[in-house]
């Protein structure tokens, strides 16, 4: 298993209107398959974000599940890419994380979200995505 990647907050977080952005010296622990889901929705990169998951990986998109590269790559094309996401704190879980964000698809200023993701590998397997 790869080292999480350490991640300055202030680097990856604007104010928003959530509130105001972490301080400077605030670091999030971003394991390196997580970090590869979030760098490619952020590079608007679709073939970086599919090639992140395993071949039998799984989205559940609120209570959606979309299982499988090929659907995967559908599902992101369709829903994910042209939108950001920065990482506002990390919890470690067994062969995963989980992750406060704020994603704001395509032409929204977004909200904030729970993301878990699961990873084995270096390759995700799961990643649950829910919103309030």
């Amino acid at each position: 298993m790869k080292k999480p990647l350490a991640i300055t907050l202030a680097a990856l977080l604007a104010p928003t209107a959530f509130g105001q952005p972490a301080p400077s010296s605030a670091r999030v622990s971003v394991p390196a398959p997580v970090q590869c889901y979030v760098n490619a929705v952020n590079r608007n990169n679709l073939n970086a974000l599919v090639s992140c998951f395993a071949s039998g990986g799984v989205v559940i998109d609120v209570s959606r599940q979309i299982r499988g590269q090929e659907a995967i790559r559908t599902w992101a094309r369709n829903e994910v890419m042209g939108g950001t996401l920065r990482v506002l704190s990390a919890t470690p879980r067994p062969n995963g994380v989980r992750l406060l964000v704020h994603w704001a698809p395509r032409g929204s200023q977004g909200w904030r979200a729970a993301y878990t993701f699961t990873y084995w590998n270096g390759k995700l397997t799961r990643a649950d995505l829910q919103y309030a």
